[in-house]
């Protein structure tokens, strides 16, 4: 039997998984930025257990005034596959949330792992008595109507960093997500990884995991930090 995507990143943090993209040349490393923990609490005691990696489920928002868009049949939280996790681009000049209480527990009855949201949510006290993970830009107490509506499932959305151009030098590449994209998600950030790369990435990774052992040993035991890099990092 072979194993899933899905398993094989898991063991892996989304800093180690970051580290093996940037390798295999991939320029955002993976990294969907400007996105944060917010369910459970980040200063939780289970926020550092908490971890999500599963197949992306995407979902593009457009500005509630865009009446040329489609509108999908049901609503995206109905038709969630179990085991996924739920990846919203909202507009990104739109301050209202785009993901709240009600919809968490939608998701979490047909068995999401979490969601992820270029954008906004409410209800933070709800999500986190759930103890379902929300990872976000930031909250709001406005809803979706009239600002913001589901257009699309299951459909590429690019995500780029907050606030700033993608001309400006030294900007951070804006990232496209396909659907079925293994997502990663624990404190550190959200990470993605398509799949003909996973194998890649898995090696890469346990190569890191190893490499950074023997400098952290090293270190631990007066070693100097240049000195561990030189020795094990080659640099």
């Amino acid at each position: 039997m072979s194993t899933s995507p899905s398993r094989t990143l898991s063991q892996f943090s989304t800093c180690e998984i970051s580290d093996a993209l940037i390798k295999l040349g991939v320029p955002h490393g993976g990294h969907i930025p400007d996105i944060h923990m917010l369910s459970p609490s980040p200063h939780a005691s289970e926020a550092a257990n908490t971890r999500m990696c599963g197949p992306a489920y995407t979902v593009q928002m457009v500005l509630g005034s865009d009446t040329s868009a489609p509108k999908p049949a049901a609503h995206f939280v109905d038709t969630a596959p179990a085991g996924s996790v739920i990846v919203i681009a909202a507009p990104p000049q739109v301050k209202n949330a785009v993901w709240g209480g009600l919809m968490t527990a939608g998701a979490q009855s047909r068995g999401a792992q979490g969601v992820v949201i270029s954008g906004r949510c409410r209800d933070l006290a709800e999500h986190r008595s759930a103890n379902f993970p929300v990872f976000a830009r930031g909250h709001s107490t406005l809803g979706q109507s009239p600002f913001t509506r589901p257009s699309a499932v299951n459909v590429p959305v690019t995500i780029a960093p907050e606030g700033v151009l993608a001309s400006a030098e030294g900007a951070f590449a804006p990232a496209t997500m396909n659907p079925g994209d293994v997502v990663v998600a624990d404190e550190d950030g959200v990470v993605f990884v398509t799949p003909d790369l996973v194998v890649d990435v898995v090696r890469l990774a346990e190569k890191g995991r190893e490499v950074d052992a023997k400098c952290m040993a090293d270190i631990q035991a007066g070693v100097s930090v240049q000195e561990a890099f030189k020795r094990h990092r080659g640099k």
